[in-house]
């Protein structure tokens, strides 16, 4: 007669098969980054296959079947390992891994087999898995205090599951331990309790990384909305966003600002086509990345113009950091189809005075602009500050 934890056991395995297409659906309309999302759905589709097995292989014991369901169960965790390094942005191989893990720990089984028998070989099922969750919490923890600070609290939480994953493992190896093979029946209230947590992550678990991946797009529409689409820099209001972030600070130091105009830019496009015009305005955004400090910041406020914050930089800083962007521009050689030879580009810059708060940025944008004038009437390919005062 079917226990309690064998009906719970045949939920869980619909859960997890019907989470697994309902992700795989989900990965199908990610247009190029899928966010790990086809990788999730596989480890919740090869974790029903670990439950659809454990249910037709009948009573714990020695059988190739076990033995496969063994390898299967240990080779989950790294599938999900996987599928989080693809949703942070770190792409990461499956299939050659996995299958080197699968081998390992296919070999060890039939070791543990061999030398202490079948009740040992659940201990160590037990005990490998109780590590792997354990090492995953600490992962988790390590992950959300640097590449997720934005979802901390969602990486707390997946530790804390994970976590309670590592102590029902443990548990488990303890009893099988004490108590052997008959440890292992599906009748004990132990059993009932782990099927009914796994039963919960099931549910939970899933819709969580939905939400995640709805945040995660989230972020990246605000952050195209911040950005020109040629240059990647940021646009107008992407700078006004940044700058109320960066004085809304406790300690916020003043910055001063840098109108940036590319010299003669409206004969490059005349001569050379758009196209040419296109480049040189890439090239010098890739000049801006290059150069500037971290924290400060770049945007294309239109047409061949650029205006950069440097933030916590003392006058002298400032114009040494704009002669080296000056200088650097103009050693670019930019390769042009319609061109006999490479072009090259210079540009000239204007250095606002420094100010301490968002409502100046405009007395900044007009002191930069009109030095950069000045800096144009006076033959361009120069860096002009607008005063010589702190």
């Amino acid at each position: 007669m079917p226990t309690l934890a064998t009906f719970i056991v045949g939920m869980l395995c619909m859960y997890l098969l019907c989470f697994a297409a309902m992700l795989w659906l989900i990965s199908t309309r990610l247009e190029g980054d899928r966010l790990g999302m086809d990788v999730f759905a596989v480890g919740n589709a090869m974790l029903g296959l670990v439950y659809v097995l454990q249910l037709a292989g009948g009573p714990p014991d020695w059988s190739l079947l076990n033995l496969l369901n063994h390898s299967l169960t240990l080779c989950v965790p790294l599938v999900y390992v996987v599928g989080g390094m693809r949703f942070f942005g770190r792409p990461t191989g499956l299939l050659k891994p996995l299958l080197l893990w699968a081998l390992a720990y296919t070999g060890a089984q039939l070791l543990v087999q061999w030398l202490a028998g079948t009740a040992a070989r659940y201990v160590l099922l037990a005990l490998t898995s109780a590590l792997v969750f354990f090492v995953m919490t600490l992962a988790v923890l390590r992950v959300s205090r640097s590449l997720a600070r934005e979802l901390r609290v969602e990486m707390w939480l997946f530790a804390l599951l994970i976590g309670g994953l590592g102590l029902f493992n443990l548990a488990k190896a303890r009893l099988v331990a004490q108590g052997g093979l008959p440890a292992l029946d599906m009748g004990q209230p132990f059993h009932v309790w782990f099927y009914v947590y796994m039963s919960f992550l099931a549910t939970v678990l899933p819709p969580m990384m939905i939400w995640l991946v709805l945040r995660r797009l989230t972020d990246a529409l605000r952050d195209a909305a911040g950005r020109d689409p040629l240059t990647q820099l940021l646009n107008r209001r992407g700078l006004l966003t940044a700058l109320q972030g960066h004085f809304s600070a406790r300690q916020a130091r003043p910055a001063r600002l840098l109108m940036l105009d590319i010299d003669h830019f409206k004969r490059i496009n005349d001569c050379h086509g758009h196209q040419a015009g296109d480049l040189a305005l890439r090239q010098v955004a890739q000049v801006l990345r290059q150069t500037l400090r971290q924290g400060d910041l770049a945007c294309r406020s239109g047409g061949e113009e650029f205006v950069i914050v440097c933030t916590d930089a003392e006058e002298a800083g400032v114009l040494a950091m704009a002669e080296r962007l000056r200088a650097a521009i103009e050693a670019q050689a930019m390769a042009c189809p319609d061109a006999a030879a490479p072009l090259r580009c210079t540009v000239t810059l204007g250095i606002s005075q420094a100010f301490h708060s968002l409502a100046e940025l405009d007395a900044a944008l007009q002191q930069a602009d009109a030095a950069l004038y000045r800096g144009k009437e006076a033959g361009r390919n120069r860096v002009e500050p607008a005063s010589l005062k702190p």
